[in-house]
């Protein structure tokens, strides 16, 4: 599919088979309340967007079943405290079609980056109906039919796409990430702890409460949450 139809993109292969060698503990958990909580290596992306005091910082795999349990409740918690939601790739390199997945949430992020959230949620919507890379891209496809976008043939011909994909996962690994989904609830302060991992979801608005409180007195930040 990129470039190659109906066949595992070669990008796909080396990034798996890197991924296998570098990261063998990734994995996803039906139990979210069970996961362990990250051990932070580098900590210095934890922080929100440029303006923002708070933010909700995910790392999700498009293929993951309770990443697609947990995104109603991120986007529902992101409009109701109007914060940000910083989304990051972390494709899990034994899932069939996430990183297509991913490579084509990128190519409708160039058209729009709610064009491309939405079709992130649709996927994750829809994700017990998508079983193969074809019947991915029969979803993307349709997706870009109903928004009036013609889907092309090959998506990312220079793989652009693909390494902006592959640069979420090495910033995943960087700072840690072990399991999908990883939610932080990550702020602005300037001292203490300026980020907490939500464990237990039932917590995400007490979380992002407390957060809130935390901040209220602190200047909005003049960072961007990559790092940058």
């Amino acid at each position: 599919m990129y470039p190659y139809p109906r066949f595992v993109p070669r990008s796909f292969a080396v990034f798996a088979l890197a991924a296998a060698f570098t990261l063998p503990s990734i994995a996803q958990f039906a139990n979210p309340s069970t996961a362990p909580t990250t051990p932070v290596h580098n900590a210095k992306p934890l922080r929100p967007p440029a303006g923002a005091k708070v933010a909700i910082f995910e790392f999700e795999d498009l293929e993951c079943p309770d990443c697609a349990r947990a995104n109603p409740l991120l986007k529902e918690a992101s409009e109701k405290y109007r914060i940000p939601w910083v989304r990051h790739d972390f494709p899990l390199p034994f899932h069939t079609w996430s990183f297509d997945a991913a490579v084509d949430a990128r190519w409708f992020d160039t058209k729009s980056k709610k064009l491309g959230d939405d079709f992130r949620d649709a996927v994750f919507a829809n994700q017990a109906s998508i079983t193969t890379q074809d019947g991915l891209r029969a979803f993307a496809q349709k997706f870009a039919e109903d928004h009036k976008l013609a889907f092309p043939f090959v998506v990312d011909p220079q793989g652009k796409l693909a390494a902006q994909v592959k640069a979420d996962y090495d910033l995943g690994q960087g700072i840690g990430i072990q399991h999908t989904p990883t939610i932080w609830i990550v702020t602005n302060k300037t001292s203490g702890t300026p980020f907490v991992e939500v464990v237990d979801r039932a917590r995400l608005y007490e979380l992002i409460d407390q957060a809130l409180a935390e901040t209220k007195s602190e200047p909005a930040a003049a960072h961007h949450a990559n790092g940058e």
